[in-house]
This record gives structure tokens, C-alpha cells and sequence, in this order.
């Protein structure tokens, strides 16, 4: 038996339609898990379910804002009515916007409290809200995974990124309660476990880290020099964690933030 198999696992996939996400999702499918799309857009969550089933993978998609919670309800109802149980949920709905950054040449009174709360609730509210409905398709099985996504500004706050660093930090919490919780009341078959990645390049923060030309800017240049590794990461970095913590080679990995950062977070800079 190989430990590190995912082989018709379900895994329902959230915010897979990124970068990140989708090199996760194809990943997943051509390793033999049944893979389940969560989007908000329909021409996207179609374009790369037809993609992964073109590949000869089983795919599906169902349509849902992960911070709505009659949206996610729904796609829960509709997911159970097909496949009645999941085995993973994987929670990669994310993302920043420039109104909760504060700027160089900006103060804290210049940041929208009202970004802040939809960062919040777009990383936060993205991930709990999906455990809410999706956990309880776990059920069936007497046994569960989730896998949350966390970053390295959850434990190390960056400049800068304020709203974001907070919601991250938040994600890092509800991860270990989660795991605690979920043994308790469920039993010791259910875990909980976060990756926490670098930096990489990705359409959200490409403009943050490179210039027009491809030149770093002085943020990413500040990244690089406090990356032992001194380089972004590729998506392809995050699968070898992402099948550990998916398959029963980490079944007694639980409430644990997996970094993956190219040495980042062990750097103090000196």
C-alpha cells in the first residue's frame, strides 16, 4: 500500500481557479482523486473542470461565493446529493485588496476599515464557512482531512499588508481549535492542518513584487534577500506537502501550520 496515495479521494477544492490552485487541483487529478471545484465564476470553474476531465480526471464543479452562506449551503446540498461524502476540503479562497494595504506613503488613518472587514471575511469567513457546511459530508466516512491555507505574514506581520496579516493570523488560530475540536467531539480520525507558503509569484502580488520589465521591485527584492533559498516559489513546490498532508502518510499530523517558504521563516536576517 502506498502511504502517500489520494487515489479516488473526493477533495473539494475552494478559490482552485489561481495559480496556486489550479497546479493543486491538477496535481490532485492526476494523482486519481475525484476532484471538486468551488468558484464563484462560472466560465472558470467550467474551463478547468473541462481541463482536468480532457486530462482523464474526474472532475466536477458547483457554483458558490465561499463567503455566502446560502451559496455554500447549496453546494453542499448539491454535493451530497451526488457523491453523498467528501473525504478532504481543501481552502485556498483568498486574496488582498489595495484598499487594506497601507502604502509607503500612507498612515493607518488612510486604510478603509470597510477593506479591512471584506479581506476579513474573504480569507477568514472563506474558510470557516466552507468547514461549517462541508465538515458534516466528512461525517459519513467516521473519518475527515482539512487543509486551510495560511502565509507567512500570519506569524511574522509584514508591512504593509495589515488586513490580510490579521485575517492569515486568524486562519492559524482556527486551524488548532478546529483540530482539538474535531477530535473531541468526532473522534481521533478527523484532522485539521494549515500550509503556510512563501512568497509566490502570483497574479495578486505580482505587481507588489516585479516591475513592467520583470525587474524586482524593492519589496521583492527585500523578499529574496531574507529567502535563505533566494528565489519565489513555483506552484510545484507547495504538492509534495499538500499529498503528504492529504494522504495517510500524515495521518497523525493534526493543528499543525506547515511552512513552506524556502527558509523565510528561519531567517532572521543576520
Amino acid at each position: 500500500m502506498n502511504i502517500f496515495s489520494v487515489k479516488n479521494k473526493k477533495i473539494i477544492i475552494t478559490g482552485a481557479t489561481g495559480v496556486l490552485g489550479e497546479a493543486m487541483a491538477r496535481h490532485l487529478s492526476k494523482e486519481g482523486a475525484v476532484i471538486i471545484i468551488i468558484g464563484r465564476t462560472a466560465s472558470k470553474v467550467e474551463h478547468l473542470v473541462e481541463q482536468l476531465r480532457k486530462d482523464g480526471g474526474k472532475a466536477d464543479g458547483f457554483l458558490a461565493d465561499v463567503t455566502n452562506e446560502l451559496h455554500v449551503e447549496k453546494a453542499a446540498e448539491q454535493i451530497k446529493s451526488r457523491y453523498k461524502s467528501v473525504d478532504i476540503l481543501i481552502n485556498l479562497a483568498g486574496g488582498n485588496m489595495p484598499e487594506a494595504v497601507v502604502r509607503p506613503d500612507q498612515t493607518l488613518n488612510d486604510v478603509s476599515a470597510e477593506a479591512v472587514k471584506k479581506v476579513m471575511d474573504l480569507n477568514y469567513q472563506g474558510t470557516f464557512i466552507p468547514i461549517k457546511y462541508f465538515f458534516p459530508l466528512m461525517l459519513a466516512n467516521k473519518s475527515g482531512n482539512i487543509i486551510n491555507i495560511s502565509s507567512m505574514a500570519a506569524s511574522r506581520p509584514m508591512t504593509r499588508v495589515v488586513g490580510y496579516a490579521s485575517a492569515k493570523a486568524a486562519i492559524d488560530n482556527l486551524t488548532k481549535w478546529l483540530s482539538v475540536e474535531f477530535n473531541h467531539k468526532h473522534g481521533p480520525n478527523y484532522r485539521v492542518n494549515a500550509i503556510a507558503p512563501g512568497f509566490f509569484l502570483t497574479e495578486q502580488n505580482r505587481a507588489l513584487l516585479t516591475e513592467k520589465d520583470g525587474q524586482l521591485t524593492q519589496r521583492g527584492n527585500q523578499i529574496i534577500s531574507h529567502t535563505p533559498m533566494a528565489r519565489f516559489g513555483n506552484p510545484e513546490d507547495l504538492l509534495g506537502t499538500l499529498q503528504w498532508l492529504c494522504s495517510d502518510a500524515s495521518k497523525f499530523v493534526t493543528g499543525t501550520i506547515v511552512s513552506v517558504d524556502g527558509g523565510f521563516s528561519a531567517y532572521s536576517g543576520v
